[in-house]
Parts: structure tokens; sequence; C-alpha cells
């Protein structure tokens, strides 16, 4: 169906069967989020692209310490998969407790926040706590103004660097392997897993992807970012094939169309091919929804592609990009457990990311005012 077209009516949801606890269940890296506006010497210092997300090494050693030296900061608690969980309990409000997450945390300060930032988003969090690492964090430095670059979007670029320390120490046969804990993974009806964790435990997602694959559920996996497509390609290709929506944005499904071949720089193309990779479980078709910031998001079910335009907003109105394909990933999921169209589940991911996008980090006001 043409984006343009009539809309179809909305099933009530009152007289629906409400959701209930433990409905969805998300993987990843738990991070706390250090948000600061930086200017360019700081991003040229550490090697830094706007609209960027990569992982620490040795030469972001200082960063984290001088960003909090040098610049104004906010505290959030992140990390991808965490905020679409998130947003998606944010979106439904009630019951509390729809979605359940796994990852891994320090026993330590930040730990403590993180999991009482869990608690006040009314996230089932259930995290595997050791002390060889300290928890995870993630630095968004954000660009205020971008117009040398580009200047089409002079504000709110951000360019992440992620310190996963104890993200990185998730243990699957100490965690996901534990018999209440794998409990909490039964319960779910739609499974959500960024492409980042597969840096971390490429075996715990394929545990739960086979279990959602045998069990005829929807398991969503975002590319989340260039560097998975090409340097954990390996991984990324057995879990594809149990993969029922697929997300990404602009550069990722580019940088994934280019690593397998697909010898295409139409977006819309690139969605048809990845749609109809191999797939495990026949019964579900497979869905790409590839995101382009201001542009149209692009879908491809097995029938069709097609393009849903945006929510209009003032640049000005942008404060920070931080977290934007995460809200439309929470928002889409919101409908997804409501078992909503295709097209109503993208129009929730736009109004969810509209929101974000106007905001400092992935944070939402009390109630959402989507209908």
């Amino acid at each position: 169906m043409a984006a343009d077209e009539p809309q179809p009516a909305k099933k009530p949801r009152l007289e629906d069967e409400p959701l209930r606890q433990n409905i969805l269940f998300g993987m990843g890296n738990p991070l706390l989020d250090i948000c600061a506006v930086v200017d360019k010497d700081f991003l040229d210092k550490y090697g830094l692209k706007t609209n960027d997300q990569i992982l620490a090494d040795e030469k972001h050693k200082e960063l984290f310490e001088e960003l909090v030296k040098k610049f104004k900061v906010e505290y959030h608690a992140g990390g991808s998969t965490q905020n679409s969980v998130k947003v998606a309990q944010w979106m439904i409000q009630q019951p509390h407790k729809i979605a359940t997450f796994f990852g891994c945390i320090g026993r330590d300060a930040f730990g403590d926040i993180l999991k009482k930032k869990a608690e006040e988003a009314h996230v089932d969090a259930h995290y595997y706590e050791q002390t060889e690492q300290p928890t995870g964090t993630c630095a968004a430095c954000i660009t205020g103004d971008n117009r040398s670059a580009n200047p089409f979007r002079k504000l709110g670029l951000r360019s992440l660097v992620a310190n996963l320390a104890a993200a990185n120490c998730y243990k699957k046969e100490k965690h996901l392997d534990d018999k209440e804990n794998w409990q909490l993974v039964e319960k779910a009806k739609v499974y959500y897993i960024a492409g980042f964790f597969i840096t971390v435990s490429a075996d715990s997602i394929l545990k739960v992807a086979s279990h959602v694959s045998e069990s005829n559920k929807i398991l969503g996996l975002n590319l989340s970012a260039p560097f998975i497509s090409q340097f954990f390609k390996e991984d990324l290709m057995k879990i594809i094939p149990y993969v029922d929506i697929l997300f990404g944005n602009e550069t990722e499904a580019a940088t994934f169309a280019r690593e397998q071949g697909f010898e295409t720089e139409d977006i819309k193309e690139i969605a048809k091919k990845a749609q109809a990779l191999p797939k495990v479980n026949k019964k579900r078709q497979r869905i790409i929804v590839f995101t382009q910031g201001k542009d149209d998001t692009i879908a491809a079910t097995a029938e069709s592609v097609a393009a849903y335009p945006v929510l209009d907003i003032k640049q000005d109105d942008i404060v920070d990009t931080n977290g934007a394909g995460d809200a439309f990933v929470g928002g889409f999921l919101s409908q997804l457990l409501y078992d909503q169209p295709l097209e109503e589940c993208i129009r929730a991911g736009h109004y969810a990311a509209n929101v974000i996008i106007q905001r400092s980090g992935c944070t939402f006001p009390d109630i959402p005012d989507f209908h």
C-alpha cells in the first residue's frame, strides 16, 4: 500500500486483550550515555565523524574524561536495544514491564544508576552483574552547527563512541542459559536485538533466534552501524536467516549492500534484495525497514516496496539526533505488539523519533501524544 493511500482503520484496542508483562524481549549492551555538545576541534582530535558510531579504542582513552571536564554533560541510561524497549514501554504506558531486557553491567555506581533508570522507565531489566569490568559508557558528541560540512543538516548531528566495558562481558552460559532467565525469554512474543550485540555474544543471539523461529514468533534485528556489516559479517549472516524484521538506516543499508555484493546503491533495490535473502521460518515473510533521516522511510515486503514520509520538523527544533533510530524501533515495536499493520507501526516509529530528536538524549515526556 502506498503511503499516501487512505490508512486502514486501527483495530479497537480496548476490546482487545490487554498486553501482558514480558511480552517483548530485548537483549543488548546496557550503557550509561554521557551527552555533550562539542566543537569540531574535539571531533578532529579523536578522529570522530558526525553521524557515526564506533567502539572506543586506545586513542579514545582520554575522551570520556575530557568530555566531562571540558563540556556540560548530561547522563542518560542508554544502549541501543535498551533505548528501544524503553520507548516501546513509554508508547504503551500500561501495563508496566511489558519488556524484559538482558545485558551485562558492572557492580558499581554507574551500574546502580542504570538499574534505577531502567526501573523508572518500567523496563524489567535482568542484568548479568560482574566485577571484572566497570559498567559501559557511551559518549554522545553532538555538534551544534555543521554548516560547512552539510548545509542541509545544521543542528544536532552526533558521533557516538561506546566503551562497552562490562557490556562486553555478557556470558550465555552464566545468564541466558539460567533456567529462570530462559523462562523469561520464552514468555515473549516479539524479540528485538540491536546488531551491536553481535560483537558481544552472537551465540546468545542464535539461541534466542532459534527459539523464535521454532515457535513462529517475531525477531527484529538492527544493522546498527556500518562496521557490523563490514567486520562481523560472518556472525551477522548466520543470524539473518532467522530475522523477521530487519531495521537499519541509509548508511548501514548501503554498507550491507556493498558487503553482500548487491551491486546497487538504490535503497529500494537494496531493501528488495535483503528481503529475499534465505529465511528459516517460511511461515513469516521477512520485512525490511530502512530509515533515511529526514527522507522517506523505505519498507519492503515480499509483495512490494513502499516509501513513507517522515513527520515535518523545523531544523531549529532538532536538538539531538542521538537515539532517533532507537526511538523509531521502539515506536514501531509498540504497535507491532498490538498486531497493527506495517504502515501503522512505521507511523508510530516516525512519531517516536520526532519526539526524541526534539530533546537531548533518548528521553521523552511523561505521556505520548500518539493517536
